[in-house]
């Protein structure tokens, strides 16, 4: 080919039986990546985290509290996070953008103000320690503390979605548009509400709220999909397609392993333990097979957390109570990132396969037929932290 190039490196045809392109290179930075970085903050990118508080923060300009972006593996590109901390007696600059935004509420008291363009008077409700709620797409809204000391917000949005599609963060970040059919302004949009109802596509317990007061000590009905006695909330909030639900484990007990695709985060909210996650190429049985030091481990307490299947998803992993309290999480996925909610042919059936045991066609595996070491060295902590095990033997017979 011609070397008319004018600029730059020229691209040269490859010879016959060689391939075109350098082989092997290293994966680009995304918009979101890069806008992370010209924010100057850290990123935190890791497996998890044992607790938030203790990130690195820096003075963040855009939003004039101190802050850290947090992107564990396996979320790149499906969702974001970050933590920020409001300063005693402060409050946060107001923004708004094209982006849902999730907020649970890590420590302190304080309140937010809320308003659409041409809305002569604020909207505001106050949080504490524990809330959760959801900021209405592209709404008007500030953070305030209303203490001495500082106050710790925790943010799931669905900015890298954004970001990445869109390019532009000037337009993401001043787009003028109302979205009226999810937020207009009215009087009881923040108000809790109780009443619990069927999922419309799996049928599992859910809320329809845009405001929980505490997700700690909130009463959980029962679920039994992930280990006995375990209890289950979903959250339906703001309209958003981030999709998150609440979880807990009984005191003692822990859950079978199950794998899925990337996107899922646990935080804890309740109680400390720690998650195991390994590649489902290494089996059910990592340990015995003389693989253990291959499988991943997160220890974690209140404000931490895990990515239960990072990397390129398909992991399994298994969550593990160790304290008097029982094992809360909240667990967020971002937008569309369920497999029962992704894209497909519209009435396809489908089952919850990420609950049934794999020996009768899903993605769990047994009490029974799980490695040996993962219930001698749950007992083996459990004793050490003077809490006793509620794993009976029952639950590891074949077929119970």
């Amino acid at each position: 080919m011609p070397h008319d190039a004018s600029e730059g490196a020229h691209w040269h045809e490859p010879k016959a039986g060689e391939n075109a392109g350098f082989g092997n290179f290293s994966r680009p930075a995304m918009p979101y990546d890069r806008f992370m970085e010209a924010e100057n903050i850290p990123v935190h990118r890791a497996i998890g985290v044992h607790r938030v508080h203790d990130l690195p923060m820096k003075p963040w300009a855009r939003l004039g509290g101190r802050g850290t972006y947090i992107q564990l593996f396996g979320t790149e590109g499906l969702w974001g996070m970050y933590v920020v901390e409001i300063p005693g007696g402060g409050a946060l600059n107001a923004e708004h953008h094209l982006y849902e935004k999730e907020v649970f509420v890590v420590e302190g008291r304080g309140s937010t103000e809320i308003w659409q363009d041409g809305q002569t008077k604020k909207q505001t409700f106050e949080w504490q320690k524990g809330s959760l709620f959801s900021i209405p797409l592209n709404a008007h809204h500030r953070f305030v503390n209303a203490s001495s000391s500082p106050a710790l917000l925790l943010c799931g949005t669905s900015a890298p979605n954004m970001m990445n599609l869109i390019d532009n963060p000037h337009f993401i970040f001043n787009c003028p548009y109302d979205f009226t059919d999810r937020y207009s302004g009215n009087d009881d949009y923040f108000k809790p509400k109780d009443d619990l109802e069927p999922d419309p596509v799996r049928g599992l317990a859910m809320k329809r709220t845009n405001f929980i007061p505490d997700i700690i000590n909130c009463e959980m009905p029962l679920d039994n999909r992930r280990s006995p006695g375990y209890r289950r909330l979903e959250p339906h909030m703001g309209g958003q397609r981030f999709h998150l639900w609440i979880g807990q484990h009984e005191t003692g007990r822990y859950s079978k392993a199950h794998c899925h695709e990337s996107a899922a985060i646990l935080i804890c909210v309740k109680g400390k333990g720690y998650t195991y996650t390994w590649p489902e190429g290494l089996g059910s049985k990592p340990w015995e097979a003389g693989k253990g030091d291959k499988v991943m481990r997160q220890d974690y307490e209140f404000g931490g957390m895990v990515s239960a299947a990072p990397m390129s998803g398909d992991w399994f992993h298994q969550h593990f109570g160790i304290s008097k309290d029982p094992l809360r999480f909240t667990a967020w996925f971002g937008p569309n990132n369920h497999s029962a909610l992704k894209p497909g042919r519209p009435g396809e059936a489908m089952a919850d396969i990420w609950a049934i045991d794999i020996k009768k066609g899903g993605r769990a595996i047994p009490y029974n037929d799980e490695d040996p070491y993962i219930r001698k060295e749950f007992e083996q902590t459990l004793a050490a932290e003077g809490v006793p095990s509620r794993m009976e033997e029952k639950l590891y017979v074949k077929g119970d």
